[in-house]
């Protein structure tokens, strides 16, 4: 079972920066696909960004991309999502997700086997 804690979320002006961050364990860190999906109020979950085990491999939604970046620390089984030019469309609850692709350094935009509880992010027009 792999345990995921989101933190970072937060109320920003538009424009603004954030970064979040999610702490994984219970698996060895290396082997799990890692992204992240957001829900905006009243709307279905949508995939914001993905990254393979070796970090080299990203992908993004449309709507954020050239805005966001996602990276990952393997040492401090840790992922994070840098979220620049926030809009208040981009207000939503975040969720850090982890799906097991052994080796396969592929990025993954479904699929996802383990969920954290999700962190708010506002941005205030």
């Amino acid at each position: 079972q792999v345990q995921l804690v989101e933190s970072g979320g937060g109320l920003v002006q538009a424009g603004g920066s954030l970064r979040l961050s999610c702490a994984a364990s219970g698996r060895t860190f290396s082997s799990l696909g890692m992204g992240w999906f957001r829900q905006p109020p009243g709307k279905e979950r949508e995939f914001v960004a993905a990254i393979s085990i070796s970090g080299r491999r990203t992908n993004y939604g449309d709507s954020v991309k050239g805005r966001f970046t996602i990276s990952r620390d393997n040492a401090k089984n840790t992922v994070y999502l840098q979220m620049d030019s926030l809009k208040p469309e981009d207000t939503a609850v975040y969720y850090c997700a982890a799906r097991d692709v052994l080796s396969s350094d592929n990025v993954y935009g479904y699929g996802y086997d383990y969920w954290g509880q999700g962190t708010q992010v506002t941005v205030s027009s």
